[in-house]
């Protein structure tokens, strides 16, 4: 049996400070991880099922094979992973802020770090998502104005609950309307939120896309013995 509880590393950063923790959770047998910056929690590998949603129903919207995908945030890496179990997709880069995000799965101190190094699909960058995304230059240093079939993004906890104020306008049309300019002909935005659908926030994805729409991803909360919802957003250019 692993310890019970173990802080792996803390990092000071330009939004706070972060801190990895492994905690053994009794109830279920199973090691968690952990991501908090300050005391808020970003994330557990306890809860990843709307993380791989985000994944699964971005790549299903779109067609053929060969497909860019683009994440913005890397995390414990479970979008990431699920968009690689995807025959179809030929290429992934992922946009990490955090070096020290990075840093943990290079190591491998993370459990989904190995899977996502060896796959050569798989290209992990280090910048901020939201400046890139103004940015007539995009998301690849190596291919300037690249474009991507779809790009699916899980930075904030919602669309008006924020990490931090980079991406204070990120949310409203025009930065919308930004990271469309990123998207191929017929490509998919994706958004996770870890709150209920806003339809509000549906109708402003409809001013700048085609289609929008949310899909709810409901699962059971083990530790509260009840059901949750999150929230993935897709929209088609």
């Amino acid at each position: 049996m692993s310890l019970l509880f173990e802080e792996l590393d803390y990092q000071p950063t330009a939004i706070g400070d972060l801190s990895l923790r492994r905690r053994r959770e009794l109830s279920l047998g199973i090691d968690v991880f952990e991501i908090k910056l300050g005391d808020a929690f970003l994330m557990s590998s306890l809860f990843t099922q709307s993380e791989i949603a985000l994944a699964r129903l971005g790549i299903a919207a779109l067609t053929g094979d060969k497909l860019d995908i683009l994440v913005g945030g890397l995390g414990l890496g479970y979008s990431a992973q699920a968009v690689l179990e995807h025959e179809q997709v030929g290429s992934l880069v992922v946009i990490e802020m955090l070096d020290a995000v990075i840093n943990w799965h290079r190591s491998g101190l993370l459990p989904l770090g190995p899977v996502l190094m060896d796959d050569p699909r798989c290209q992990i960058i280090a910048g901020d998502f939201f400046a890139l995304a103004k940015s007539e230059r995009g998301f690849d240093p190596a291919a300037p104005g690249r474009l991507f079939d779809a790009i699916l993004v899980d930075i904030d906890h919602a669309p008006d609950d924020l990490l931090d104020a980079r991406s204070t306008n990120f949310y409203q049309a025009d930065g919308l309307r930004a990271v469309a300019s990123h998207l191929k002909p017929g490509g998919v935005f994706g958004l996770w939120s870890n709150d209920l659908p806003d339809d509000m926030f549906t109708a402003r994805l409809n001013t700048v896309f085609a289609k929008a729409w949310a899909e709810p991803v409901t699962f059971h909360n083990p530790l509260q013995d009840k059901p949750f919802t999150q929230t993935v957003y897709l929209a088609e250019s």
